[in-house]
């Protein structure tokens, strides 16, 4: 292990500094002064600024998904099969929360990394492993809205088996994608002006290389494919109804077209810029992407916990409801029966 003094960085042996500097720069790594204005890193203010924001976003993060988890506990006529799914992406969420964002908001504080070499290694792991499991969900969410929607008369809505192996799925395909770095393929350390850590992208070793690109194509680049294709055939489908009753099918275009471009609109909003980022680092000359430069990636890709409950949660009538009735300490509407047991299949229920 040698140490790249890059924003209070260190890094694998891809680096080319000698291993002599070891404890030199160890040392400065730790130092505070040196963190809080470390060459091409952020600021005293800089800092400031990202740990009001990580701030924000743990806050909000963690009510908005802890809220979503008690309507469901309260409600049980929320558990179907499809929002399970909706369920596991609040859980990798307030995870994410929980486990990844109090150290990075910790460390803008400080300006510098604060739990060693180690606990950066585990701060990688699991803001990835819960980041993946949360992007494969929105994926696999939208294909069986697809197929609800489209084979309303084939699908059992009392069928939990499939929910749940889409649910352990979304957690072994995302440990298939975040376990190679301790096993040699990539590696995990800090990023940016080194408050946060994530895979290594600026190494360009044959290794590091060919992991980020499997990253971004199967964890990133096909999901968003998915979901465009899911949601464009379910808009397709509103608009075939609609030439059957025109004035019903235009009002559920709209409110299911408002959905759409806000699912996939935040989705590349978040992850995309942080994705290209990743991308850029590898593929384009040393030193392209600053620390400063990397940071907002970084942030908005953290903001999909809080955005994430609102879009999918407080967008659905079925929730809504539920989530008025538990401000209001009521009981269950009647309407979420109606939903949950509808009489009458149409095309359009599924949604």
């Amino acid at each position: 292990m040698v140490v790249l003094i890059r924003g209070c960085n260190f890094s694998t042996a891809d680096s080319s500094l000698p291993t002599s500097s070891l404890s030199t720069d160890l040392s400065l790594r730790d130092s505070p002064a040196a963190a809080s204005q470390s060459p091409g890193g952020l600021s005293r203010s800089g800092h400031t600024v990202v740990a009001v924001c990580l701030g924000f976003i743990l806050v909000a993060g963690i009510l908005n998904n802890l809220l979503t988890l008690l309507v469901f506990a309260k409600f049980r006529s929320l558990w179907t099969p499809i929002n399970l799914i909706l369920l596991n992406i609040s859980l990798s969420d307030i995870l994410v929360c929980v486990f990844g964002t109090p150290f990075s908001f910790a460390a803008s504080v400080q300006g510098r990394w604060l739990i060693g070499e180690h606990g950066c290694k585990w701060y990688g792991f699991a803001n990835s492993l819960f980041g993946i499991v949360s992007l494969v969900s929105l994926s696999v969410l939208s294909y069986e809205r697809h197929t609800t929607v489209l084979r309303s008369s084939q699908v059992d809505i009392s069928d939990y088996r499939k929910a749940w192996l889409c649910v352990g799925g979304s957690w072994l395909y995302s440990l298939l994608w975040t376990v190679p770095p301790f096993l040699g393929w990539s590696s995990y350390g800090p990023e940016g002006p080194g408050t946060t850590c994530s895979v290594q992208w600026h190494l360009r070793s044959p290794t590091s290389v060919s992991y980020v690109l499997c990253l971004f194509i199967f964890c990133l680049l096909l999901p968003l494919l998915l979901m465009v294709y899911s949601y464009g055939r379910i808009l397709v489908a509103i608009r075939r109804v609609g030439k059957i009753n025109l004035l019903a099918a235009q009002r559920r275009e709209q409110h299911i077209l408002v959905m759409v471009l806000s699912m996939v609109s935040c989705y590349m909003l978040c992850w995309m810029p942080y994705g290209i980022m990743a991308l850029i680092a590898t593929f384009g000359r040393l030193g392209l992407v600053t620390p400063i430069a990397s940071v907002v990636p970084s942030v908005l890709a953290k903001f999909s916990t809080v955005i994430n409950p609102v879009i999918y949660m407080f967008f659905n009538n079925q929730f809504y409801r539920c989530f008025v009735a538990l401000i209001k300490c009521s009981d269950e509407p009647q309407s979420v029966h109606e939903e949950v047991h509808p009489t009458p299949r149409t095309p359009l229920s599924g949604f």
